[in-house]
C-alpha cells in the first residue's frame, strides 16, 4: 500500500510540475487570427499582454482591425492601455456562461480596476443579456449604454483563458484622461509621490536631464521614497564623489519600458543606465506572489507603487535605496547579462577608470567594512482590490538561483518535461 501511495504522489508531483511551466500567451494565440492584428500589436506595445499572461483566469474581449482603428485614432498609448485593460475581464466567460447569467446581468472586475486609477467601481463592466439573444457590455457608470455586444467566440482554454470578439470598445467619461510623460513635471510628480529627497538629488546632480533624454526612447525609473533615505544602516551618500552619485542615480533607471507585470517576466540580470560592458551595475528581479523586488546583490527593494505609466515611460516607487556592490562593497560584481549588444547604453558617465569608493559608515555608528545595509522597513500591504482574483504564481527564488548558476532560463521547463516523461512511463508500467 505504501509503495502504491508513493507512486501516486510521484505522478501527482510530475503533473504539477508540468502545469507549473505551462501557461497561456495571448499574443501567440492571436497571431493565428489576422483580423485582430492591430489589437494584438497594441497589446505588445502597451505591455498589457504581460498583465494578461500573468493571470490564471482571464477573458479577453478583442476588437477587429476596423473597430480597433476607430478606437486608437486620437488616443495616446497610455489611454489605449486603459481601454485594453477595461476589455480584459478577470473571470472566465464563454458563450454558454454569457447566455446563462444569474438574473440576466452581473458586474465583473477588469484589469483596469487593479491599477488603482479607477474611481469607485468604474473598473468594473456590466454584462447583460439583451433582447433578441444579444449580450451587451457596458461601463459600471450609471446610465452607460451597451455599445459593445458579443459577436463570437474565438478561443477557449477552460477555465483559464477565453477570447471573445465584441463589436465595439467599452468606454466611460474620464477613461482617457491618463497623465502623460510629455505633459508631466517629473520633479513635481516625484515630490507628490513622497520622493522629495530623490527628486532633489537628480536635479542637483544633473541626472534629471539624462532621464528626460531617455524618456522618448524607453525609461523605467525606480524612485526611493523619503523613508528610504532615513533607513537605519544606509551608507552616508554625502561621501560619494559627484561621478559616483551620478552612477548611483543612473543605477535607479532601466533603458527599457518595464511596468510591474513585465518585470515579473524578466529572468537573469537587467542592464541599468549605469551598466557597463563588463556586466557591472546590473540588477535582477525577485518575485513572490504579487510582490516584485529589485535585487542589487547586496539587498532587495520592493516595488511599492506605480506613479506614472505612459508607454514607453514608467515610474515606480521603491522602499529602499538601490545600492550597487560596485560602489558599496559586499557581493561581487554580477556576470554580464546575456542579450543583444544594442541593449547596452551608448554612453555612461560612470567613472570606468576610477576605483570604487570604500563602504561609507552610517552616521553616528561604527560599521564593519563590507557589511550590507539593513533591510528596508516592512512593506505596506498590497493594493490589489478585494474583488480581483489572485495572480498566477510567480517565479520562485530557487529558479533565479539555478539560472544564475547555469545561465539557462529553460532549465525549469526541461526538468519538468523530463519528470513528466518518467512519470508517464512509470504509470504505464502499472496499467
Amino acid at each position: 500500500m505504501a509503495a502504491t501511495d508513493r507512486r501516486l504522489l510521484f505522478l501527482l508531483a510530475a503533473s504539477l510540475a508540468v502545469a507549473a511551466v505551462s501557461s497561456h500567451n495571448i499574443t501567440d494565440i492571436l497571431d493565428g487570427y489576422p483580423e485582430y492584428s492591430l489589437y494584438n500589436s497594441y497589446l505588445s506595445q502597451t505591455k498589457v499582454c504581460d498583465e494578461i499572461n500573468s493571470r490564471s483566469t482571464v477573458t479577453c474581449l478583442v476588437l477587429t482591425n476596423g473597430a480597433m482603428s476607430s478606437l486608437v485614432s486620437n488616443l495616446s498609448l497610455a489611454d489605449i492601455k486603459n481601454a485594453l485593460r477595461l476589455l480584459t475581464l478577470l473571470d472566465y466567460y464563454d458563450t454558454k456562461k454569457l447566455h446563462s447569467l444569474s438574473d440576466g446581468s452581473e458586474l465583473t472586475t477588469t484589469l483596469y480596476q487593479t491599477t488603482g486609477d479607477a474611481s469607485g467601481n468604474m473598473g468594473h463592466v456590466n454584462i447583460t443579456n439583451l433582447r433578441g439573444g444579444k449580450v451587451g457590455f457596458a461601463s459600471a457608470a450609471p446610465g452607460s449604454k451597451f455599445q459593445a455586444t458579443y459577436t463570437k467566440s474565438v478561443k477557449q482554454e477552460p477555465y483559464n483563458l477565453s477570447v471573445l470578439e465584441v463589436s465595439d470598445p467599452i468606454t466611460f467619461p474620464g477613461l482617457f484622461d491618463s497623465p502623460s510623460a510629455a505633459s508631466t513635471n517629473l520633479t513635481a510628480l516625484l515630490e507628490k509621490a513622497g520622493c522629495k529627497q530623490f527628486a532633489r538629488l537628480i536635479v542637483s546632480s544633473g541626472v534629471m536631464k539624462m532621464y528626460q533624454a531617455a524618456m522618448d526612447k524607453a525609461l523605467t525609473l525606480f524612485a526611493p521614497n523619503d523613508d528610504a533615505f532615513q533607513a537605519k544602516g544606509l551608507p552616508d551618500l554625502s561621501k560619494l564623489t559627484s561621478a559616483e552619485l551620478v552612477t548611483l542615480l543612473q543605477y535607479h533607471a532601466l533603458p527599457q519600458y518595464a511596468p510591474k507585470a513585465s518585470l515579473k517576466t524578466i529572468k537573469g540580470h537587467i542592464q541599468t543606465l549605469a551598466s557597463t560592458g563588463a556586466g557591472k551595475y546590473d540588477l535582477s528581479v525577485v518575485t513572490k506572489g504579487d510582490d516584485v523586488s529589485m535585487d542589487t546583490g547586496m539587498d532587495k527593494s520592493r516595488v511599492a507603487s506605480t506613479v506614472l505609466d505612459d508607454t514607453p515611460t514608467v515610474i515606480h516607487t521603491v522602499d529602499s535605496v538601490l545600492l550597487p556592490p560596485e560602489l558599496f562593497g559586499g557581493a561581487p560584481s554580477p556576470a554580464p547579462a546575456p542579450g543583444p549588444a544594442s541593449d547596452v547604453p551608448a554612453a555612461s558617465p560612470a567613472p570606468e577608470g576610477s576605483s570604487p569608493a570604500p563602504s561609507p559608515k552610517a552616521a553616528g555608528k561604527k560599521k564593519k567594512k563590507g557589511k550590507s545595509p539593513s533591510h528596508s522597513p516592512p512593506a505596506p500591504p498590497a493594493d490589489t482590490p478585494d474583488m480581483s482574483p489572485a495572480d498566477a504564481p510567480a517565479g520562485e527564488e530557487a529558479a533565479d538561483k539555478a539560472e544564475k548558476k547555469n545561465g539557462a532560463t529553460a532549465a525549469a521547463t526541461s526538468v519538468a518535461a523530463t519528470v513528466a516523461s518518467a512519470a508517464a512511463l512509470l504509470a504505464a508500467s502499472f496499467l
